[in-house]
């Protein structure tokens, strides 16, 4: 039964309030117009605040400015956290002028590369939005669902230039892309002046919307594609995962992988990160339909009460990853053929330098927590990379790990690369340790941080690092994670260690992770300050110098050694 079937009789006081607010919208349009133009506030109405997130875009404040604001009578400092729709990562050095031109005019000077191989901005005020998307799609970028109830930004292993299999890859994640975004005209009619048909679409014209309809999706929706054995796209964590099978050069087809997902809410254990599930494989001519399908059966079964169970990880838990499978193949028409053998080995970045197949040189940039700026007497990192666009005419290519490439650089113009990398202190020296670490946003711009995550982490870093040293394990790599809620964003129920924020300064610590991405980890100790985490961790990473296998990871060590119990299944998560 199709979703139109299946809610037309059901009243909206037993759905979620969003699920009503999408159909009032009239395929998203909402009030944006009256909201943007009243400059009586720098925020958006309630109701439209909801819907700019299916434009790419969410309502913030400033937190650390909440309380003077506060005394001094004033609305808090609302602005609006903006991210790109880059299917791949993948920018021209023109675009890259474009998105450091925009980063100096419309929002805070600096650039966030996220966790989804795309950028986000901060501190974009009401009345820079719309030059800001204009400046955007004049040079060929949006913002079209990079959030909201819907497919977001599609991600693959980073670089279409390192092989032609990486090219075929990349190609399929623009595809997916343009296959599964809105077609509603509402951005390119309220945000970049796009004549506005008379009257707008009508609420009975599902042809408006022939995938989403007038109801989108109960959640969001995530899809992500892998080369092994390299999986730094973390491809179990999202609702859709598709893992190449590459024999003697050539793309075969995927494995298909169904229900993952990062979010939980503390103190819900039905709440749960999950891995998820290969259910089948398929070519690669029927990648797209198999994306669709499955977006399609998470449209029509998905829980549209409580958007705490929305996600498609938890409708393959209600009808069971068989059930899913088998909803999949009858929109499909056919059956996914068994899986293949596919091994994936680690989930890093290549960072230096390193060779395509064609001969043409990469050079993978560490970027610490994703925040290009330039800093007082550090990396230059905005100046920098503006000046390698400048100089370059090879694509740059964002990394789900945070990181960047400066790809397709022949051998003649290494020196000059270099040259500039160096004169803008870009390559600052980093440890294995801080190579492998990730944290999200968190405060001040994060209306739901509950800790400090970007601005602290690097802190953090440096006294884990002491003690690595100290252990004699300088140069070993341990995955760190942080995130200043539970919901996810920077993937720390991966991590072999992982941190998650329950107040200010105060955190949870989860260990046991899989090195490849492979396995959850579980709850080790729990609200505890750095003082206690140094104490927890000091005598395990000394333990695990002393004791552990030839080629074994921190993560697998904790568990061998019955230190943290295994998590094999998302909904074991919080035994």
């Amino acid at each position: 039964m199709d979703i139109i079937a299946k809610l037309r009789d059901v009243s909206f006081d037993e759905l979620h309030p969003n699920e009503r607010l999408k159909v009032d919208s009239h395929y998203l349009y909402g009030t944006l117009e009256e909201s943007l133009a009243d400059r009586a506030t720098g925020a958006v109405s309630d109701a439209d605040t909801q819907l700019t997130k299916f434009h790419g875009f969410y309502q913030q404040d400033d937190r650390d400015l909440r309380d003077d604001r506060r005394h001094r009578k004033l609305e808090p400092l609302y602005s609006f956290m903006v991210r790109l729709r880059l299917p791949g990562g993948r920018v021209s050095p023109e675009q890259w002028l474009t998105l450091d031109d925009n980063a100096r005019r419309y929002a805070n000077g600096t650039l966030r590369i996220t966790t989804r191989q795309t950028f986000q901005y901060h501190g974009v005020f009401k009345e820079n939005l719309r030059g800001h998307l204009q400046a955007l799609d004049k040079a060929m970028m949006d913002t079209i669902a990079a959030c909201g109830d819907v497919n977001r930004n599609v991600i693959c292993t980073a670089n279409p230039h390192r092989s032609p299999i990486h090219r075929q890859v990349h190609d399929l994640a623009h595809e997916i892309s343009a296959h599964l975004l809105p077609r509603t005209r509402a951005y390119h009619e309220i945000f970049l002046g796009e004549e506005r048909v008379a009257g707008g679409p009508r609420e009975a014209e599902d042809e408006v919307e022939p995938l989403y309809t007038q109801h989108y999706l109960p959640r969001k929706f995530k899809v992500a594609l892998a080369i092994p054995p390299e999986n730094d796209v973390d491809v179990f964590a999202h609702d859709v995962g598709f893992i190449a099978d590459v024999q003697a050069g050539e793309l075969k087809g995927f494995n298909v992988c169904i229900g993952g997902g990062m979010g939980m809410t503390h103190g819900e254990p039905t709440t749960f990160p999950r891995l998820s599930d290969i259910v089948g494989y398929c070519t690669p001519d029927r990648v797209v339909a198999v994306a669709e399908a499955i977006m399609l059966v998470q449209r029509d079964n998905g829980n549209r009460h409580d958007r705490k169970q929305a996600r498609l990880k938890y409708t393959v838990e209600a009808l069971g990853v068989d059930g899913f499978r088998q909803e999949v193949e009858a929109r499909l028409g056919e059956a996914l053929s068994p899986a293949r053998e596919l091994t994936l080995a680690h989930n890093g970045d290549r960072l230096g330098w390193y060779q395509g197949e064609d001969g043409l040189w990469h050079y993978g940039l560490f970027v610490q927590n994703g925040r290009l700026a330039d800093s007082d007497g550090g990396p230059q990192l905005m100046t920098g990379m503006r000046e390698i666009a400048q100089a370059h005419d090879g694509d740059i290519v964002l990394t789900t790990n945070q990181n960047l490439i400066i790809t397709q650089v022949p051998e003649s113009r290494r020196e000059v690369i270099d040259d500039l990398l160096d004169r803008y202190r870009m390559t600052v020296e980093a440890t294995p340790l801080r190579r492998h670490a990730m944290a999200c946003v968190a405060f001040p711009t994060c209306g739901l941080a509950m800790a400090e995550s970007e601005r602290y982490l690097p802190s953090l870093i440096d006294r884990l690092d002491a003690i690595m040293r100290e252990a004699g394990l300088a140069d070993d790599a341990i995955i760190v994670r942080m995130t200043g809620c539970p919901n996810g964003c920077a993937r720390p129920y991966l991590a072999e260690i992982g941190f998650v924020g329950k107040t200010i300064g105060r955190y949870n610590l989860y260990l046991g992770g899989g090195f490849a991405g492979e396995r959850l980890n579980k709850l080790y100790r729990e609200n505890i300050d750095e003082a206690t985490i140094l104490e927890e961790l000091t005598p395990l990473i000394r333990r695990y110098a002393v004791e552990r296998e030839p080629g074994e990871a921190f993560g697998d060590f904790v568990v061998r050694t019955g230190i943290i119990a295994p998590t094999l299944a998302g909904r074991e998560f919080h035994a």
